[in-house]
């Protein structure tokens, strides 16, 4: 595999004429890539702990507007879009955001807007080059995650604050890490699995009195007594979410599963059995090791130029805007018109606004679901705006630069004879196979 196709197929996208792993084998590129230590720098964002302050407070003043987690959310936009249009990492920034988005918490509910960038820099890269487990508990120890999936108020029925408030289980963080994250439904779960799982999790919630807010587990709110979770009994207590969670985290049908999620994300929208069986078999004999998993994916077959994964929005836009070697200097949070909000501007033009997944099983990764004529037109027309942003450089140079030898004679001569710049661009960034990597 040539480094464009492998920085399209596993990355981003190709940023500027210097290729990134050139010499390299896909293996020892990717490799690299996931052995040497995360080079991302994230500017001017705070901890959890900071956000869950701002919304405390701004709950406590009941102000108007979002004025005190509005800057923390800017900030980490900001800086988390210049990771993707800057990295030098690619791989590892693709499987950043695709474990955000298997773990998905969205904006649409939960208070989440003050933690979301917290969680993807806390919970989920540090965990994507080690065991799946450890991943599972980070995020659903992690306010974010208890706060969109409710689990924060689920009580224990027989519990102490249950037995005094009445009030009851909450399901769904249990269901979803059930049904979504972990061993998926095919693994015969019942809805006496779901209601155990929640007992089980009962406590598990946020302390945002504290002076450095965070996870709690909470005593009183715990339902007390052993429970049994797929034929497993776990002991009452904190420890028994953690078990549970190990339990589910290295379960042979979580391995096929989630094999299945990065097959179908990284080679095709339907996964043959064979590729599925390869990477599930290097997760179960490494105990769920995900650097060893991610690199398996080298050893699958490449679909070939104009047959890999169409683009979603937000693959295609960072696609783009690193064709054009956009960005450089970091953003400024509060700036309409740098390269940050250009790219989380594009995401929601595009269809997929940044961390504002309908539900919790995220976005798709079906092409079917990105590439209706009305979203085609939608890429055309944004394409067709950016282009007249672009005062220098040669289209057919970029058009080498981002696409190597998948660029096909057609849209060669349709760029050469193109009236303009912005025209040639445009064809470029319309071309079927721009809108695949």
């Amino acid at each position: 595999m040539r480094p464009v196709s492998a920085i399209n197929r596993f990355g981003w996208g190709q940023r500027d004429s210097a290729r990134e792993g050139a010499g390299l084998s896909l293996h020892d590129w990717l490799a690299h890539q996931l052995t040497a230590p995360d080079t991302a720098t994230f500017r001017g964002v705070s901890p959890c702990a900071d956000g869950l302050i701002a919304l405390r407070e701004q709950r406590r003043t009941k102000v108007q507007g979002d004025p005190l987690v509005k800057p923390i959310f800017q900030a980490e936009v900001a800086t988390q879009m210049d990771t993707l249009l800057l990295t030098d990492q690619p791989f590892r920034e693709r499987l950043a955001w695709f474990w955000f988005n298997h773990f998905t918490v969205s904006l649409r509910q939960g208070s989440t807007r003050a933690v979301i960038g917290a969680y993807m820099r806390e919970a989920i890269r540090p965990h994507v080059t080690g065991r799946f487990s450890d991943m599972l508990l980070a995020v659903m120890r992690h306010p974010a995650m208890l706060m969109y999936l409710d689990n924060a108020s689920s009580i224990g029925p027989d519990s102490a604050a249950g037995r005094r408030s009445h009030h009851g289980l909450n399901e769904n963080l249990a269901r979803e890490c059930l049904e979504l994250h972990t061993v998926s439904p095919a693994a015969g779960y019942s809805q006496g699995d779901v209601t155990s799982f929640a007992a089980i999790l009962t406590g598990w919630g946020v302390d945002m009195k504290a002076d450095q807010p965070g996870f709690v587990f909470r005593e009183k709110a715990h339902e007390p007594g052993p429970k049994t979770l797929m034929g497993q009994s776990f002991p009452e207590g904190e420890d028994g979410g953690v078990q549970a969670l190990h339990f589910l985290g290295t379960h042979p049908a979580t391995y096929r599963h989630i094999a299945t999620q990065m097959v179908r994300h990284f080679v095709s929208d339907t996964p043959s059995p064979a590729s599925v069986r390869h990477v599930e078999t290097v997760l179960r004999d490494s105990e769920g090791d995900l650097q060893a998993a991610s690199l398996a994916l080298a050893d699958l077959l490449d679909p070939g130029p104009g047959k890999g994964k169409f683009r979603s929005p937000m693959d295609y836009a960072t696609a783009v805007l690193r064709a054009l070697s956009i960005g450089g200097e970091p953003s400024r949070p509060d700036d309409p018109h740098s390269p940050a909000h250009q790219l989380s501007s594009a995401f929601s033009t595009l269809g997929q606004p940044l961390w504002t997944a309908p539900l919790p099983n995220g976005w798709s990764d079906n092409a079917a679901d990105w590439c209706a004529p009305a979203d085609m037109l939608a890429r055309a027309d944004w394409a067709w705006r950016v282009a007249a942003q672009v005062r220098s450089g040669d289209p057919m140079d970029i058009a080498d630069i981002a696409l190597g030898p998948a660029l096909r004679p057609q849209t060669r001569t349709a760029m050469h004879h193109a009236g303009s710049r912005q025209d040639a661009l445009a064809l470029l960034f319309s071309s079927p196979e721009f809108q695949r990597r």
